[in-house]
């Protein structure tokens, strides 16, 4: 018999259409996370972080649409878990300007993706009117 955890911990990609899938994108997150050795702590920002990436998805993208990929890391010993956010969305017109407390293309405080990137230990971000955005961030275990 397969557990509810262990199904979610065998889900690698978590596709984003509305807001009912950022509790799978929550329950991808953590399972992953504690997979990875993550303290609660990590855990904690590491889904937030990523939680609201994938708010962004919802809000910004083409048609709300998008995805999440995750997988873990593993470096000279250490181990930590990287998710990739992917739409097909207008892209950021301007990232290090998005990156900036209290920019908001929508009017809301701002605080989302300069938040995420104090959450987490690596971001990046590459954006185009073309492809769309693409977000990745890491989170190592101390």
């Amino acid at each position: 018999m397969v557990s509810v955890n262990d199904q979610v911990i065998n889900q690698n990609a978590v596709d984003i259409v509305d807001e009912t899938d950022l509790v799978v994108v929550r329950q991808v997150l953590r399972a992953h996370a504690r997979a990875a050795g993550l303290s609660l702590v990590e855990e904690t920002k590491f889904i937030t972080a990523g939680s609201e990436l994938a708010r962004n998805i919802v809000v910004h993208a083409t048609a709300g649409r998008g995805e999440l990929r995750i997988e873990h890391l593993d470096s000279k010993g250490r181990r930590g878990v990287k998710a990739t956010f992917i739409d097909d969305g207008p892209g950021i017109d301007d990232v290090d300007t998005a990156l900036t407390d209290g920019f908001s293309s929508v009017g809301s405080m701002g605080l989302g993706l300069p938040g995420a990137r104090r959450l987490v230990d690596e971001m990046t971000i590459a954006s185009s009117a073309v492809s769309g955005t693409v977000v990745e961030i890491s989170k190592w275990h101390r």
